[in-house]
């Protein structure tokens, strides 16, 4: 018998008011001075980001910052609401079997892409079978490697058949990776897609100056109306105290993150709003388990005894963090705390001497080169000092490091690859368990296929996250995770830093604009204050 599940009508996501009520363009600058002849309008805004953008293909998509832009420009059968609930979008209903191997989905009528394609059920299987081929290559085509066919069953309906039960589907469908692409431009522009998106959602390509700026405008034809904002210019600025020059002068309407340091003293401009709000984003620095000396445990528990937690929290965030206690932070779905690994540099260099590096060693760590990561990195290289390890540090730039860490062929065994250890953060984009252990710790996830840089292998945790994914029965897939989560905790992969807070700040000219707890920027209620 087959477990009817229908969701009734869009849910309007409440948007988050920044202000409680901005001005009118008074063609003023905000120091009082008339604006230049090329200032922008007060519906074409500005949002800057710390790091540049790496792809517009959404299913080819590591970062969270990409994946942001491309949902203002396509969407999937379900998104997340503020709080990231599931909420239907191109799809209307679902049901599925028992077995959660069956999903039956209806699919909204009336849309169309932004190149007047039809959105349809024929539509709909173009994507998924893309999603599901392997031999793609995509990043994210192993999130859909469980996809064994999709049918359709009438113009707005579709069936798609998993090859085993699959508990965490419909929130797989929410992820970022299911934006929906035009079939027209699919074919028209094969893997170059990635650089001329097209899909139903409110804004439309405009241009991308990789390193400078990325424009989207408002799609008049949008279905569920056209917005407020007549152009959104994304402009990446690794440096913190530009992007606050920029906040300040009115060059940008919105930033994120907010320079953890600059938000108190941000609170105090009468023409900006700032807001902090936990989330799902956590940090870490993987260890390349393939490779000495990060192949002995004990070695890679020393290096979480060796890092002062709570120090690194209020040195690189300001305090703006808490220490992780498990792989994934505790208000994602199936979190399970772990003990702690305490700041005891006692017991990280008696581990290390157990492991045969009694004076330490030397090794190299790779970041992105935002501020924060630089700042970061420099703490990590300090805190290691004391235990014997040199650390050699190695900052990038967002697109080169990509390429570093994942431009491998699929079957690259660890110890052939360049990476030794690497700072990165990572946000379960489903809001489920799963997509936050599988991609980072099990054996399939190795680059280029996924993002388990560590190239950490244990059977018993690939055990455990399959059995929770081979149940829909929620005390089953609590308990399979929590196993997960025991072992990779002490097996630790990674060194286990902290769980951020998202920080974001706007001119009072507009609100609506907000980040969710995956750290994602969401533009959909976004308007204009007058």
């Amino acid at each position: 018998m087959k477990k009817k599940l229908i969701i009734l009508g869009l849910i309007i996501v409440l948007a988050l008011n920044l202000a409680a009520c901005g001005g009118t363009d008074t063609g003023k600058t905000p120091d009082g001075g008339d604006k230049g002849a090329g200032q922008k309008s007060n519906t074409d805004i500005v949002i800057s980001t710390a790091v540049d953008f790496i792809t517009m293909d959404p299913a080819d998509t590591n970062d969270t910052l990409s994946g942001s832009v491309q949902r203002t420009m396509m969407e999937g059968l379900f998104g997340f609401d503020k709080e990231m609930k599931v909420v239907p979008l191109l799809a209307e209903s679902y049901e599925a079997n028992d077995e959660a191997t069956e999903f039956t989905l209806k699919l909204k009528e009336g849309v169309k892409f932004s190149d007047g394609e039809e959105w349809n059920a024929d539509a709909a299987k173009v994507n998924f079978d893309r999603l599901a081929d392997q031999e793609q290559g995509l990043k994210r085509n192993t999130l859909f490697k469980v996809v064994k066919s999709t049918e359709k069953l009438g113009d707005y309906e579709i069936k798609i058949t998993l090859s085993e039960p699959f508990g965490a589907f419909v929130n797989t469908l929410a992820h970022p990776a299911a934006l929906m692409i035009s079939p027209k431009a699919l074919e028209k522009h094969g893997k170059e897609v990635s650089q001329n998106p097209v899909g139903t959602g409110q804004y439309t390509f405009k241009e991308w100056k990789p390193g400078e700026s990325l424009t989207i405008e408002a799609n008049k034809d949008y279905w569920g109306g056209a917005p407020e904002f007549t152009s959104i210019t994304f402009k990446p600025v690794t440096e913190n105290g530009t992007r606050i020059s920029m906040l300040k002068s009115g060059d940008a309407d919105f930033i994120f993150p907010v320079p953890t340091e600059q938000i108190e003293a941000l609170k105090s401009e009468k023409d900006i709003e700032v807001a902090t709000l936990p989330s799902i984003i956590v940090r870490y620095i993987t260890l390349n388990t393939a490779k000495p000396p990060f192949d002995n445990i004990k070695v890679r528990q020393a290096l979480n005894y060796a890092i002062d937690k709570d120090a690194f929290g209020k040195v690189v965030y300001d305090g703006f963090t808490a220490p992780m206690d498990s792989l994934i932070a505790g208000n994602v779905q199936y979190h399970s705390a772990q003990k702690p690994y305490d700041y005891d540099i006692k017991k990280a260099k008696e581990l290390l001497k157990e492991a045969g590096y009694e004076n330490g060693f030397e090794t190299t760590i790779w970041s992105s080169n935002t501020t924060t990561n630089i700042k970061a990195t420099q703490f990590i290289q300090q805190q290691l000092a004391e235990i014997g390890v040199k650390l050699k540090v190695e900052n990038m730039e967002i697109g080169t490091l990509d390429e570093k860490v994942t431009g491998y062929a699929e079957g690259t065994p660890g110890k052939d690859a360049g990476v030794e250890m690497y700072m990165i953060g990572w946000s379960p984009s489903t809001g489920d368990a799963d997509w936050g252990l599988r991609p980072l710790a099990a054996s399939e996830s190795f680059p280029p296929v996924s993002y388990n840089v560590a190239y950490y292998s244990n059977p018993e945790f690939d055990k455990a996250i399959y059995e929770a994914l081979q149940t829909a029965d929620s005390d089953k897939r609590n308990e399979a995770y929590e196993r997960a989560q025991k072992i990779v905790w002490e097996d630790a992969p990674m060194i286990y830093l902290t769980v951020d807070e998202t920080s974001f700040a706007a001119r009072n000219n507009i609100s609506g604009i907000y980040i969710l707890p995956d750290g994602s920027l969401s533009v959909k209620d976004g308007k204009v204050n007058k």
